[in-house]
């Protein structure tokens, strides 16, 4: 399977302005070409994932990366996933029925079927399965370490900085120095994030979600040099698994 090719000859809709492209328009002459393939835009993983994104993009720019992302989703849900998590409209195309993760033979997730449940009520029942570890390996070790924090990650949270995650009240970043100190990923850091994602995506779910049909159907990631060879290949096996190395998503950029 050639996935440069792949994704040369795919056309999809670009969020910014509702046209049907090819995901690589404008991706000609870059010097390294990152393809994220995200999972349903209201999976917790692809929130986390645009947050590194924003964190390291002064970065990303001085190595000369050029991003592209397609997920699941609809012109809406993209949208509302880029006000929030600041991602460049431009930068994202949507698949409204998972066709391209398909194509790239990306792990679908539990498919399991259960009887007098419909399409989106299966994905639904299979995706609880999987946040309790069963066909998500790694999924439980990597919910437990939001709240243990990690010696080997960078601090999440500036100490001035203030987190909104509801029911909790409004938190500064140095409150997490009580934990444990600084300068590292302290401990409940990460699952404060990730409250306060889930909190952004159930209150907007018909949103981030027009079908539920592919709640399971994971994403992946791909670097490739200028002349399209492919230089990293990274693809998820389970819940939060969108990074090989968790302390660091964006490790394979430096090298």
């Amino acid at each position: 399977m050639n996935i440069y090719q792949i994704l040369k000859q795919s056309q999809r809709l670009r969020v910014s302005d509702r046209q049907v492209v090819p995901i690589l328009s404008g991706c000609e002459n870059v010097n390294r070409l990152l393809i994220i393939i995200w999972s349903q835009l209201g999976d917790f993983d692809n929130l986390e994932y645009a947050w590194w994104l924003q964190r390291k993009s002064a970065n990303l720019q001085k190595l000369g990366v050029t991003i592209r992302a397609i997920a699941i989703g609809n012109h809406a849900s993209g949208k509302k996933f880029c006000e929030y998590t600041g991602f460049p409209a431009e930068s994202l195309f949507v698949d409204p029925d998972a066709k391209l993760h398909r194509e790239l033979e990306l792990y679908q997730g539990l498919t399991w079927k259960f009887p007098l449940l419909n399409k989106g009520q299966n994905a639904f029942l299979n995706l609880m399965f999987m946040c309790a570890g069963i066909g998500s390996p790694g999924t439980l070790a990597e919910v437990l370490r939001g709240y243990t924090g990690d010696q080997k990650a960078p601090q999440l949270i500036g100490d001035n900085e203030v987190i909104h995650a509801k029911p909790l009240p409004p938190l500064k970043g140095s409150f997490f120095n009580l934990a444990g100190g600084k300068g590292f990923q302290r401990p409940f850091e990460l699952a404060t994030l990730r409250l306060r994602n889930m909190t952004q995506v159930l209150s907007n779910w018909s949103t981030y979600v027009p079908n539920a049909a592919y709640l399971t159907q994971r994403g992946g990631t791909f670097l490739f040099d200028h002349q399209g060879n492919l230089l990293y290949k990274h693809c998820d096996r389970g819940i939060l698994g969108f990074a090989e190395n968790k302390s660091d998503p964006l490790f394979f950029l430096r090298e």
